[in-house]
């Protein structure tokens, strides 16, 4: 507070009048005006009277006297000094002072007057001043609150400041972190989380703890970061999917983490939730890491019509553990196949089958294997081709495929159809639907005439019912074989149906719940929204529209109502029963007339208000054919193949696929590549004979109908693709010395289509689990699968990769070896053999090679033992071969079993003993392939070898006898080669 302390404030003990101020005096002014006027009016009581008597004859200059004669006032303090009133003198008048008058009545009841005055004068005073007081201590405690609390932000920012030096930095927050998902196999899921932080943290999206990088996976992971907001999203989920995902945010302040987990469930129907799967028990709670093999795989395979197919595989895991079971699962076009009529399969334990009864074209397309194991999955892939069955007349048309039944309801239902690749040699002029009813073997024919567009309504049905649909094609020749049958299909509303496929009510606890809601009254439902035409052909119309926003509680059923345009009439197409899905078919509209469109809802309260009409739609067929594709590539691939790529068809709209066409060049006969239409823009024909020139060319197809031909494409001859081979595997350590180690491994799977021209060898140091960074071991490339890297540091960790080279380029590395460390080796034993290959396998023999082990050990290598075991049988089933060692590097085998698979291993020995065994050869199937010729080995007495085989061709040339006397022979089909044994 400013300003100086007010008089009675001050801690005086005493004054006199000299020290009083203004105010003081002002105030005693007032008491002299008001006493006065109070003594002279008052009249009323004899009290009164004599109060006025004494007074009035006192005149305001005779109590400057009395007051003179005063003591001094004091103040009232407490123990504290605090000023609590004032202490006032009792005024006793003597007889100088009152004018001759005695000490009577009157003059105390004039001292009474006067004391009275003067006790609320000073009262007055005193209540004003505790007032002022009481005020200034408000406003001394609301001034120190605004100053401690100014003080505390002060502090508080200066605090904030010394943590955080620059405050444009802060480490990332996520103000909205990722949550959890559960959804069915199929489905897609997005993970959403906002972070903030500057500098803009760098968010990576983790699953299980490793890194997902999108191009790895292509159309599987899709990443988006706009702002702050990031997502993830997983597109069609599966079991592998479940996991821990979590997203880290980092900056230059700092890194944090959010975690979620999504888990994808099985729909109960494919296979029961109930039932351990291998990933939840077994032997995974060891932490095996399992690996899968491919052995004798089922290749691209061809089919006709009505015929059976199996597709079969054998797959070897390792290690092998009785009670571990893997999940085995067939795909057709990325659809996984169920048990079914059409699909049988079988898993043995050792080798997956699917066979397939009665081959459909609908059963053309790309199968997968897929083997999931606790370590992951494996797959392998080969399409199936499946040709048209011979047509019941000459030059009729191939029979339509992919029969399905679309918008079925309780009196009518849509069918609609592919067509065929193959029309018999002149146009198709259209088709023919047949209906049976489900429990019943009579086709009846549902239209007179024959339909070029491949969407039909069927009509007449009978509420309740069930029924199965076919298709045939008809030209001028004939008519088709008939189509696969369709699923069957109830004739019931769409809404009855859903009703009846959903999810069955949750049994009844027992718990009645009490409301004490009342009914809602009847509310009329408002106007459907949306409405649009989904399909317009010649033959009907499709409605489809949303419910309104109004509907109350009670559900709501629709009126369709027509107007032809130009009239204002409305006419109500289902007058007796409203439908209840949002979903309508109209067939008696005359072809050529322009309609108009809406809909009302109805429920029991009444009918509401009509939506708005849609535009005036003239009946026909609205669906063009498609233009014909673009240009079209052929690119080499096999011996047996071509890839052909194509432009797609432009402004096509509903597209149902491609039809690819082949021929000889020369030949002008088109033959079918696929027939059952593919939706991409490249496609692989197979079957084609080796070193032959073909051209190909492309049709697309949509319901209206096959668009034309694409140009033909350039002629192309059918030979294998040259590309750059697929990386080495199974690298081994043959020999280990100080500074130098010398490294083995097997040959690529995937030549490229060419010979091998060479390898390069890198590696790299390991120091306690850290890697460095990989150094070439050599520049030029080594022809051999063994190679000696030199000027390595003696007992320091490596690991190598192997990368192989061909004519077309350098392959893609090998995966790292394990870590191997560079030591002397000084046990007495060979080290391993290597490059082991198998040659002339039959169906019970074949002969197996290899090579000497680069290290000898203490003693030279005198001999080889040799191991066999079946493929899927463990480890210790491996069994000696022969007795005595043997010092060939090579070995024919004999007594195999037709149709089993084995795998082999040699071991070296000298003086000190047997050395490690050799890595084993991949498994090898005991059967002879067709087409393999034998070679016919005589030696007659005289010492002369003959060799004899079979040739499917000999020229002039090539027809000679390399005999004593170079004779020359004349069979043209055998070729006999004599010389002298020794010569």
């Amino acid at each position: 507070m400013s300003g100086s302390l007010p008089f009675y404030q001050k801690h005086h003990r005493h004054y006199d009048r000299q020290y009083r101020n203004k105010e003081v005096e002002s105030a005693l002014s007032q008491y002299r005006q008001t006493s006065s006027y109070a003594a002279r009016s008052s009249s009323s009581s004899s009290s009164k009277g004599i109060r006025a008597a004494v007074f009035s004859g006192i005149e305001e200059t005779d109590l400057s006297p009395i007051f003179k004669t005063f003591k001094p006032t004091y103040l009232a303090l407490d123990k504290e000094n605090q000023i609590i009133g004032y202490v006032v003198p009792i005024f006793r008048g003597s007889q100088e002072f009152a004018s001759g008058l005695s000490d009577t009545e009157e003059a105390r009841l004039k001292e009474s007057a006067g004391y009275l005055a003067r006790r609320n004068l000073f009262s007055s005073e005193l209540k004003q001043e505790r007032i002022q007081q009481t005020s200034r201590k408000v406003a001394m405690r609301e001034s120190a609150e605004r100053i401690t609390l100014n003080k505390k932000i002060h502090d508080n920012a200066e605090f904030h400041k010394r943590m955080n030096e620059d405050n444009l930095l802060h480490a990332p927050e996520f103000v909205i972190k990722p949550r959890s998902h559960t959804v069915w196999e199929k489905q897609s899921v997005r993970l959403h989380c906002t972070v903030t932080g500057w500098p803009d943290p760098r968010v990576v999206w983790y699953k299980n703890n490793v890194s997902i990088d999108p191009l790895a996976h292509p159309g599987k992971y899709k990443i988006e970061s706009s702002y702050s907001v990031h997502s993830l999203e997983v597109n069609r989920c599966d079991f592998d999917d479940t996991a821990q995902y979590h997203v880290s945010a980092m900056n230059t302040k700092g890194e944090l983490s959010a975690y979620a987990s999504i888990v994808v469930k099985r729909f109960k129907g494919e296979y029961e939730e109930s039932l351990p799967t291998p990933r939840q028990h077994g032997p995974l709670e060891y932490g095996i890491t399992f690996k899968t093999h491919f052995v004798d795989k089922f290749s691209v395979s061809f089919g006709r019509e009505g015929e059976t197919l199996s597709l079969g595989c054998t797959v070897i895991i390792s290690p092998t553990l009785h009670r571990f079971q893997p999940e085995v699962q067939w795909y057709r076009d990325d659809v996984l196949l169920q048990p079914s009529k059409w699909a049988h399969m079988h898993w043995s334990g050792e080798r997956a089958t699917l066979t397939l009864p009665h081959l459909n074209k609908e059963d053309e397309g790309l199968y997968t294997l897929r083997v999931t194991t606790k370590s992951g999955y494996e797959t392998y892939s080969a399409y199936v081709f499946v040709r048209d069955a011979e047509a019941e007349m000459e030059g009729a048309p191939a029979a339509p495929l992919d029969v399905a039944c679309q918008d079925a309801s309780k009196d009518y239902v849509i069918v609609t159809w592919k067509q065929p690749a193959v029309d018999g040699g002149s146009s198709i002029l259209g088709y023919f639907v047949d209906r049976c009813e489900v429990g019943t073997t009579h086709w009846s024919q549902c239209n007179d005439t024959p339909i070029k567009f491949a969407r039909f309504p069927v009509t007449g049905l009978v509420e309740g019912r069930s029924y199965v649909y076919r298709v045939r094609a008809v030209n001028k020749s004939g008519m088709s074989r008939p189509s696969r049958i369709s699923e069957p299909v109830a004739a019931m509303d769409p809404a009855d149906r859903a009703r009846m496929k959903g999810h069955p009510s949750a049994p009844w606890t027992g718990q009645i719940i009490v409301t004490e809601e009342e009914p809602a009254e009847g509310v009329v439902p408002g106007k459907p929204c949306d409405l649009a035409i989904a399909e317009a052909t010649k033959n009907y119309v499709v409605l489809s529209w949303k419910p309104p926003g109004q509907r109350g509680h009670e559900g709501i059923m629709y009126y369709v109502e027509k107007c032809v345009s130009g009239t204002d009439s409305w006419q109500r197409v289902n007058t007796e029963i409203p439908v209840k899905s949002p979903r309508f078919a109209l067939f008696d509209l005359a072809e050529g007339k322009s309609y108009s469109f809406r809909v009302r809802c109805c429920n029991s309260a009444g009918v509401g208000e009509p939506s708005d009409p849609t535009e005036a739609t003239t009946v026909g067929d609205k669906l063009d054919i498609p233009s014909a594709p673009g240009r079209v590539v052929p690119t080499r691939n096999t011996d047996t193949s071509v890839v052909v790529s194509w432009e797609a068809s432009r402004d096509a709209k509903e597209l149902v696929g491609y039809y690819i066409e082949s021929s000889l060049v020369g030949s002008k006969v088109w033959e079918p590549c696929n027939n059952k239409p593919v939706k991409t823009t490249r496609f692989v024909c197979h079957g084609l004979n080796t070193g032959d020139s073909y051209v190909f060319r492309v049709r697309a197809l949509n319901a209206a109908g096959l668009s034309e031909c694409s140009q033909e494409s350039e002629a192309i001859e059918v030979k294998a693709a040259i590309a750059s081979p697929a990386p080495p595997y199974d690298i081994t350590v043959l020999e280990s010395v100080r500074d130098a180690m010398v490294l083995g491994w097997k040959q690529p799977t995937f030549l490229g289509g060419a010979d091998i021209t060479g390898y390069f060898v890198d590696y790299r140091e390991v120091r306690g689990g850290v890697t460095g960074q990989w150094h070439e071991a050599n520049i030029k490339a080594v022809s051999e699968r063994a190679y000696r890297v030199e000027d390595l540091k003696e007992n320091m960790e490596y690991q190598f990769q192997v990368r192989a080279a061909n004519m077309a380029g350098v392959g893609i590395p090998s995966t790292p070896s394990d870590t191997f460390k560079c030591e002397e080796w000084t046990i007495a034993v060979p080290g391993p053999p290597h490059d082991l290959l198998v040659s002339e396998v039959r169906k019970d023999s074949l002969v197996l090679l290899w090579k000497p082990p680069v290290y000898q050990g203490r003693d030279p290598v005198n001999g080889f033992y040799l191991d066999i075991k079946e493929a899927e049988a463990p480890e210790e089933a491996w069994r000696g071969v022969n007795e005595k060692a043997t010092d060939k590097t090579y070995m024919k085998l004999t007594d195999l079993k037709e149709g089993v698979t084995y795998v082999f291993r040699v071991r070296a020995k000298n003086k000190a003993g047997v050395g490690k065994a050799s890595q084993a050869t991949e498994p090898i199937l005991a059967e002879t392939r067709p087409g393999t010729h034998e070679i016919i080995l005589d030696v007659n007495d005289d010492g002369v070898i003959s060799m004899a085989f079979e040739c499917s061709e000999m020229t002039a040339e090539s027809q000679f006898v390399w005999s004593k006397n170079y004779e020359e022979i004349e069979d043209s089909s055998r070729l006999t080669m004599e010389t002298k044994a020794g010569k």
